[in-house]
């Protein structure tokens, strides 16, 4: 403790939401945050492995995996930092004859981990939409069991899918430059500890996105199910919420503080141009509806919706209930 604060350590994503937290801007009260940057696909790999931070983004996939087998290590806030209409990030080879989502079958499609949150939105996108279902397709993942997320939480291919694990010696990358691969969920180049890949295959003349107008998609499948993805959540260590339970509504403030901060300043910045009428109504609209909205209330039917992903592809037995994982005094925000 310093000062009367209590002191924590804190690991977050580099984006416009997190970013005045971790400039120390919007401060949680009572407590001192020591704040690492650091990689998602890294961060959560400590976290389930290590636990090396009090607080930090997670994996929703992760989070909701672990406690579907009894693993309650984590209390969930509802700071929802990262949502991307993950399907539409979906690259494919041009010489393979992929002009459609259905033409994924039967073809080699890799991921950088099978149950991270991004390959169960885009697999439960690619099954309810178009009708693919993950057992239609041939996986191949690039993270080895020791430097995964589903290594600390048991993952093992769900039955009738086929997997197969990249060796270490390669990468997703060089695989699809080279022919072997014909697709991949997402692509990741970020260095870190965990993921392998570097090369940049946007520069590839013969490899593009499945869907070749990646933001039309994203506004086709919100228009129709008001689903925005989530990727990220807030957790704490649950011991430490026990013990001190004003810890969840707190940070839960500060995050929607800085949030707002980052909307303000947006809004601000673009107000001339909404004044004159340049931006049109949607841009007015986008700003009072808020899809990037925190608390359980708010998120609950995209929560719910993963939920399902997860229970549907095999990866948890059941369909976790929010009210497992959120730390209870948050459930009501």
């Amino acid at each position: 403790m310093a000062e009367g604060k209590m002191e924590l350590s804190i690991a977050l994503s580099d984006n416009e939401r997190t970013r005045p937290i971790i400039d120390g801007i919007v401060q949680p009260q009572g407590m001192r945050l020591h704040t690492t940057v650091v990689h998602p696909s890294e961060m959560f790999w400590r976290q389930l492995k290590y636990a090396d931070f009090d607080v930090s983004e997670m994996s929703v996939s992760s989070l909701l995996i672990a406690a579907s087998k009894g693993d309650y290590t984590w209390a969930a806030i509802p700071v929802f930092t990262f949502r991307m209409f993950f399907h539409t990030r979906i690259l494919v080879r041009a010489d393979r004859g992929i002009k459609s989502p259905q033409d994924l079958r039967g073809k080699r499609v890799a991921v950088p981990e099978y149950q991270q949150t991004s390959a169960i939105w885009s697999r439960g996108i690619l099954q309810h939409e178009f009708g693919v279902a993950a057992r239609d397709v041939e996986w191949f993942m690039e993270r080895t069991p020791d430097m995964s997320h589903g290594g600390s939480t048991g993952f093992t291919p769900p039955e009738g899918v086929r997997l197969n694990r990249i060796p270490p010696t390669t990468n997703i990358g060089e695989m699809l430059v080279k022919g072997e691969l014909d697709a991949t969920l997402l692509y990741l180049t970020n260095t870190n500890l965990v993921d392998r890949s570097s090369i940049d295959i946007t520069r590839e003349p013969h490899i593009q996105y499945l869907f070749p107008d990646p933001i039309a998609e994203g506004q086709r499948f919100y228009g129709k199910t008001g689903v925005y993805p989530i990727n990220h959540t807030l957790v704490v260590r649950r011991e430490l919420l026990e013990k001190h339970p004003w810890i969840a509504l707190n940070l839960y403030s500060a995050f929607l503080n800085a949030k707002n901060d980052v909307t303000r300043r947006a809004r601000a910045a673009m107000a001339p141009w909404l004044e004159v009428g340049a931006l049109g109504d949607q841009a007015e609209k986008g700003f009072n509806a808020d899809p990037l909205a925190y608390g359980v209330k708010a998120a609950r039917p995209v929560l719910e919706t993963v939920a399902q992903y997860l229970q549907e592809q095999g990866l948890t037995d059941r369909r976790v209930g929010l009210e497992e994982v959120f730390a209870k005094t948050t459930l009501d925000v």
